[in-house]
């Protein structure tokens, strides 16, 4: 948890940004190499990934200002450092996808396979994010007595939070998850049919995310559930009619 990567004269680069960079970089990878189960070109790729990048944070960061305004209220330039922290994963991944939903449809696309073909994607650059959280100290854990529990640097804004006491690091639970999850999708890709990844991806994370949300530590709750929690009883049972609906249709086509 130490937010400061390097310092070059007086600026200073995060670890934060350096990690979302890594994170973006092992996306455009791994997309490249699974793009032709999509019919996707070099250049539909880039295209799709920048348009992703750039409406994901985008959309991260409103959910994230919406649902911990306190924090900006009397600091609203604040709201554009997100080299700081503070991005909101299911804002940016709906805001996203309605970008490439739109951007498929343009190219006339498959729009269900290129989904299914960036899930992997998703999932790696997901996991570098959220290293990236564990070192800049935001997304954090609950306080926990258990032995995997971790202290933040002391005079750190998290030990202030903490009081200096051990929190779940539950950041990085998240993104060995999240790699564990890009083998997976690589695998689906390889022998599923069109859909069952999409379908797979909504279920998994719906489910992983109520999950999660248990032991973060900086939640603010809504009827006694996190807005992640509540994203996530949508997409599961969404994720679940999309599955029965690809199934069905993949055995009628037989």
């Amino acid at each position: 948890m130490y937010p400061i990567a390097f310092e070059i004269g007086s600026l200073s680069i995060r670890w934060y940004g350096v990690m979302a960079a890594v994170g973006f970089l092992a996306a455009v990878w791994v997309l490249d190499r699974n793009r032709k189960f999509a019919e996707l070109t070099k250049d539909q790729c880039s295209t799709i990934l920048i348009m992703a990048l750039i409406t994901g944070i985008l959309g991260a960061r409103i959910f994230y200002v919406i649902q911990f305004f306190h924090y900006f209220r009397n600091d609203l330039w604040r709201i554009i450092r997100i080299d700081q922290g503070g991005l909101v994963f299911y804002g940016g991944f709906l805001l996203a996808l309605a970008t490439v939903v739109i951007y498929t449809k343009i190219q006339k696309l498959d729009t269900v396979r290129v989904l299914d073909t960036m899930a992997p994607s998703l999932a790696i650059g997901h996991a570098f994010g959220r290293i990236g959280c564990f070192l800049n100290g935001c997304c954090y854990g609950r306080m926990t007595e258990s032995f995997w529990g971790v202290t933040a640097p002391e005079g750190s804004q998290l030990a202030i939070l903490t009081g200096g006491n051990p929190v779940h690091p539950v950041q990085l639970v998240e993104a060995g998850e999240n790699f564990l999850l890009c083998l997976l999708y690589c695998w689906m890709l390889r022998h599923t049919k069109r859909g069952m990844i999409s379908a797979v991806f909504l279920i998994v994370y719906g489910i992983l995310r109520c999950i999660n949300e248990t032991l973060r530590g900086d939640n603010v709750l809504y009827f006694h559930l996190t807005p992640a929690q509540w994203i996530g009883i949508i997409l599961i049972p969404a994720g679940i009619i999309l599955l029965g609906w690809f199934i069905y249709h993949d055995r009628k086509s037989a």
